[in-house]
């Protein structure tokens, strides 16, 4: 197997530049004129980015445009993050499948499970992924949170002995600089209860210049920390992404991966398949394969549930059984692994699982 390639600075950009975090921010593309620079944009991305402005923000880093194929809007790292008219043809899509503002006892703090909360302490990544699950909230002022919100949410936290475990989300933590995040992270340590935190970011996959040994070193004062990340595709494993999840690795972090299974993306059992081998041969560990969700704009990234389930049963016995993500589907009432006993089976136009609670929830799963 090649080893992953470094991505160089393009021509009129010093390498100190282009590896600079700070500057691929204030780079970012946020028009279909500033695309062009990249990728032939073809008409429909065009016409997508202007139709769709208010419902969902467009932003690309340099570093993660430099991966797309200029030449095919099929590309899978193009389709991630470039909007298509599709969008716009979803009728049973929903701003927030997951009822997460029903299970927020306080602003952008969610609550399924008894010990644990996700914790969005901001609405910001450093681009916006067509299928996010949070695009109701990312990128809008609304959901921003200012420091005596996220306060609320740290007091709410230490007033909750329950709670052991808390995922720091958004948005994305690590678009904060080094010391609001530890400005955080040093709240929570001093919360008796709080036994672990993790990290989830897409970063080391958008922007692994994030990942500094500044950072790494900050991190290191607040362990447990763990972080998960989100590769979807083998194109996105560049020896720049290795080697910032490297530097979180030898900083005593454990990572993780979260991907999301996607139509014409990674719905391949050659490609998904390669994906986890690739992780693991950079000492990630593939963690959770997510169903994509009923959520608004993404019909066209939707794959059936059957044909996950046979995907991710066509690679047990032909890799390492720790390079097989869990495949699973998010609901109201947590994640369910789409396996037995907790997968029941087609219904009608649903699937019906049941959750640790053992409540019961039908996904609707057209054939």
């Amino acid at each position: 197997m090649s080893e992953p390639g470094r991505v160089e600075a393009p021509a009129g950009v010093s390498a100190e530049d282009w590896r600079s975090w700070s500057w691929q921010m204030r780079h970012r593309i946020r028009s279909a004129s500033e695309l062009a620079h990249w990728v032939n944009p073809i008409a429909d991305e065009c016409e997508a980015i202007e139709a769709l402005a208010e419902r969902f923000r467009f932003v690309i880093t340099p570093y993660y445009a430099s991966l797309m194929d200029p030449d095919d809007p099929e590309c899978p790292i193009r389709r991630q993050v470039v909007p298509r008219g599709d969008e716009l043809r979803d009728p049973v899509g929903l701003a927030d499948p997951l009822d997460e503002v029903e299970h927020s006892p306080v602003k952008n703090v969610i609550r399924v499970y008894p010990d644990r909360i996700a914790f969005c302490v901001n609405n910001e990544c450093a681009l916006y992924c067509r299928f996010c699950l949070r695009k109701r909230m990312v990128g809008d002022e609304e959901w921003s949170m200012q420091k005596r919100e996220l306060q609320v949410g740290l007091d709410w936290i230490a007033a909750t002995p329950e709670i052991r475990d808390v995922l720091l989300t958004g948005g994305d933590p690590l678009v904060f600089s080094d010391d609001r995040l530890e400005w955080i992270l040093e709240r929570l340590r001093a919360i008796p209860h709080v036994e672990l935190i993790r990290l989830g970011t897409r970063l080391p996959v958008t922007l692994p210049y994030r990942v500094t040994d500044e950072l790494c070193r900050m991190l290191e004062r607040h362990h447990p920390i763990w972080v998960n990340t989100h590769f979807n595709h083998p194109r996105e494993l560049t020896r720049d992404a290795a080697e910032a999840c490297d530097r979180l690795l030898r900083a005593g972090i454990p990572v993780g991966n979260q991907s999301v299974l996607l139509k014409g993306i990674n719905d391949d059992p050659q490609v998904m398949k390669r994906l986890n081998e690739e992780l693991v041969r950079m000492r990630v560990r593939p963690y959770y394969c997510y169903q994509a969700q009923l959520l608004e704009g993404t019909a066209h990234f939707r794959v059936p549930i059957e044909e996950g389930v046979d995907l991710f049963r066509s690679l047990r016995g032909r890799t390492s059984g720790f390079a097989i993500p869990q495949y699973v589907l998010d609901t109201p009432h947590g994640k369910v692994p789409l396996q037995h006993p907790y997968a029941r089976g087609r219904e009608g136009d649903d699937y019906v699982v049941e959750a640790w609670n053992g409540k019961l929830w039908k996904e609707p799963n057209p054939r």
